[in-house]
């Protein structure tokens, strides 16, 4: 299907529930966004497509070539996860966040998204456990460096800020076992 193709049927959707543009795209997307869609001059991601087909009340696979609506149904589980891990980490609940991430993270479409949330799980936990002279807190910021570089999502300031992270909790724990051994 083109995008002149696509535009078309979503404007065809919207003129028979006689819609106005404005009232379709309510706060997802802009008025002009919409007008473009509907020319063909811009391709909407799919989860504007899946805002669009709820708000026209079409099947979303109306809006795809052929074939990828099966494949966006077989992404679902994997945007749920992503959605879930996303709103954990939002919480603070790195822990649960990471361990989701991980399992799903190489089997995935998304594992590019899944790393990248991983890392910055994994940088908050070693944050976390900083102070507590716990070797899980390097363990944790060497992960996030590594993780960072990975993917289409590889930030280099995440990897600096772990491996600052990691610096600090190394001499940290340096005294604390010197502190110890000291002491006996």
């Amino acid at each position: 299907m083109t995008p002149e193709e696509r535009g078309k049927r979503i404007k065809e959707a919207r003129i028979s529930k006689k819609m106005t543009q404005s009232e379709v795209v309510g706060t997802f997307i802009t008025r002009n966004m919409l007008s473009q869609i509907e020319s063909g001059s811009a391709t909407p991601s799919v989860k504007t497509l899946e805002y669009l087909a709820s708000v026209l009340d079409i099947p979303i696979s109306s809006l795809l070539p052929q074939g990828e609506a099966e494949d966006v149904g077989s992404l679902r589980p994997d945007l749920d996860l992503l959605i879930n891990s996303k709103s954990l980490y939002r919480e603070g609940r790195y822990r649960e966040a990471a361990a989701a991430l991980q399992s799903a993270e190489r089997s995935s479409s998304l594992s590019d998204e899944f790393t990248a949330l991983r890392a910055r799980c994994c940088l908050k936990l070693a944050e976390q456990l900083a102070d507590e002279n716990s070797p899980k807190a390097a363990e944790y910021a060497k992960e996030a460096a590594a993780l960072s570089e990975k993917g289409l999502y590889a930030s280099g300031e995440l990897k600096a800020d772990a491996l600052k992270l990691l610096g600090e909790i190394a001499e940290k724990l340096k005294k604390y076992y010197e502190d110890i051994i000291s002491s006996i």
